[in-house]
């Protein structure tokens, strides 16, 4: 069978695993191009670069330098870094409810369209075998319809009506793995925001000392 063949004998159901696919694909490719822009810089490096920064010059000066260091890496645990020297002169408290404010705010940013994708990967499977049963079920109609048939009509009609589950899984299978991966990608971040807070946190405190 040619492709727009298959299309068609799936019924309405094929062009809803279409759309999943192309909607799918779409957030995959957004979010991996996402998650590759905001980790150009290594956290160890930005830190240091940031403890050196603070060492050697004046506090005020220095937290100014360092909060343009951290907008011009443009990553999630530099803007975490950034909310926290923002707030250097205040109390830690205030300085570590503002780094975990960040926080929350990146990691929404991170996870956005995620459950989308994971979403399609739950459900594709189900729509599928939906489209199966749909085709069975009229496949079995129009035998009893017109009276006649066979195991190759029979056989013929469901194979037509697997279609659906074939391309379920097609649908299914990608949205899983990718939805692994961005659940992977996004603790990494929130672990680097974290250990950047706790860090920043130590710096400030030692300065004000």
């Amino acid at each position: 069978m040619g492709m727009f063949q298959l299309i068609s004998n799936g019924g309405i159901t094929m062009y809803v695993l279409i759309l999943c696919s192309i909607l799918s694909i779409a957030i995959i490719i957004e979010r991996i191009l996402y998650y590759r822009r905001r980790s150009r810089v290594k956290r160890e490096d930005f830190m240091m670069d940031i403890k050196n920064q603070l060492d050697r010059d004046n506090p005020r000066h220095a937290v100014s330098m360092c909060i343009g260091m951290c907008k011009d890496a443009a990553t999630p645990f530099a803007n975490v870094v950034c909310s926290g020297l923002d707030a250097h002169s205040r109390g830690e408290k205030e300085i570590s409810s503002n780094m975990e404010r960040s926080i929350v705010i990146e990691t929404n940013m991170l996870s956005r369209f995620t459950t989308v994708v994971g979403t399609i990967g739950s459900v594709a499977v189900y729509i599928g075998l939906f489209g199966t049963v749909l085709g069975i079920i009229r496949a079995f109609h129009d035998i009893s319809k017109t009276g006649s048939g066979g195991i190759s009509v029979v056989i013929n009609g469901i194979s037509e009506a697997l279609i659906c589950t074939a391309a379920g899984l097609c649908v299914a299978v990608p949205a899983v793995v990718a939805y692994n991966y961005f659940i992977k990608r996004i603790d990494n971040f929130v672990t680097d925001m974290e250990l950047c807070a706790s860090e920043t946190l130590d710096f400030i405190s030692g300065k004000q000392k």
